[in-house]
């Protein structure tokens, strides 16, 4: 008797499951950082710089709670990227997908590391919608 396939080599499913741990680590590092912002924002909002005339202007102390939660709520879903939990690729991409956004709005106070955030959500959405680990079938 002959055992179906799925078209993919062992080394594909290696590939796969190597983009999710990626995405796991990455997740949770840009977990921390946007933590450590938000504790910036609430401690001292100060520390961001207000651009004149910048058309999506937030309360500087809402925007570090902001940051906070979306930190806290990064690093428990990139540990349940450990897992293989499927809620947590989901997770994963949205919160990619929101903080990429919120990234992108507060680029006038912090432009640098704004810009290094959205690098490393896009290639978290990259790495979460590309690798699939073996036991996930569609």
């Amino acid at each position: 008797m002959t055992q179906p396939t799925t078209g993919h080599s062992k080394s594909y499913f290696a590939w796969a499951g190597g983009l999710t741990m990626f995405a796991g680590v990455v997740l949770i590092i840009a977990g921390f950082l946007d933590f450590f912002r938000g504790i910036m924002g609430i401690a001292n909002d100060d520390v961001f710089v207000a651009t004149p005339g910048y058309v999506f202007r937030f309360d500087l102390t809402a925007w570090g709670w902001l940051h906070l939660i979306f930190g806290i709520v990064a690093i428990a879903a990139g540990f349940a990227l450990f897992k293989g939990a499927l809620w947590a690729r989901i997770l994963g991409i949205a919160l990619a997908g929101v903080l990429l956004v919120v990234n992108f709005l507060s680029l006038p106070y912090y432009p640098l590391w704004s810009l290094v955030a959205i690098a490393l959500y896009i290639a978290i959405i990259w790495a979460l919608c590309v690798g699939r680990s073996q036991e996930e079938k569609i």
